[in-house]
């Protein structure tokens, strides 16, 4: 499928989805909310597609934010609407997903850019990295899962402070919150992440997609984690990835999933 707001490039089992608006320093509108949507939809669809990354073009930024020019005159059921229609397509969609993300944060990722690195299984970041939700300063509050995320990433003090303040964090300190597992060079960012993503693919998918969902599960009003991880785990073992796992630990070799 052709994009005019992402590229989308599919090797050695790994998609690499980069948002490209790199003259509004990747700015999530609309349109891009939609390509973005379609592009992780086709990847976990892709048997062939073990894990995707996710990124932003040029050194400047992952994503700068929200096209506020799209929004800045809606009333409140209006933004109301923006905010839910945002979160399923996208951010609650890709949390969801049954392939392993990883954002790699090059540049700023501010508000809905963080939002959207924080819906990823996990992050990234390059050195130069700036992160916050600045939302407050423009009299709204994040609104793509921001309130929610942060607070189970970092803590509930630190949350409120980041987005009380609309400051922004260094890389560094967003690795030293739990905010970003790691920080690299500019040039070692993506290569890090496909690193990362060879250890992942040694792995059974199946599993990993039941420890996605376990995990998420902790995270879910009125949902017990603790029953969901035995239910997944019981699955487990009526998966062709069980027989090989344990076959191959069994008979001294690696496995072949």
């Amino acid at each position: 499928m052709n994009f005019q707001n992402i590229l989308v490039t599919n090797e050695q089992h790994i998609a690499t989805i980069t948002i490209n608006r790199p003259s509004k320093l990747n700015a999530l509108n609309k349109a891009t909310i939609d390509e973005l949507h379609t592009a992780f939809m086709e990847a976990n669809k892709d048997v062939n597609v073990k894990v995707i990354v996710l990124t932003g073009s040029g050194e400047k930024a992952f994503v700068a934010g929200a096209d506020i020019s799209e929004f800045a005159d809606f009333d409140a059921k209006e933004g109301a609407k923006l905010a839910k229609r945002g979160q399923e397509l996208i951010f609650d969609f890709i949390e969801n997903l049954s392939t392993p993300v990883i954002a790699t944060i090059n540049g700023f990722a501010l508000g809905g850019g963080l939002e959207l690195a924080m819906a990823c299984h996990f992050r990234i970041a390059s050195d130069n990295a700036k992160m916050g939700l600045p939302e407050v300063s423009l009299g709204v509050i994040p609104g793509y899962g921001g309130t929610q995320r942060l607070a189970q990433l970092i803590g509930k003090g630190k949350a409120m402070e980041l987005i009380m303040t609309a400051g922004m964090i260094s890389a560094d300190e967003a690795k030293n919150s739990g905010l970003v597992n790691h920080v690299t060079t500019l040039e070692d960012l993506v290569p890090t992440a496909y690193k990362i993503a060879g250890k992942i693919m040694r792995n059974s998918p199946h599993a990993i997609a039941a420890a996605i969902k376990a995990v998420n599960a902790n995270f879910k009003d009125g949902v017990n984690g603790y029953e969901v991880e035995i239910e997944e785990f019981g699955n487990c073992f009526g998966t062709d990835d069980f027989i090989e796992g344990t076959s191959a630990f069994l008979e001294k070799r690696k496995a072949n999933f």
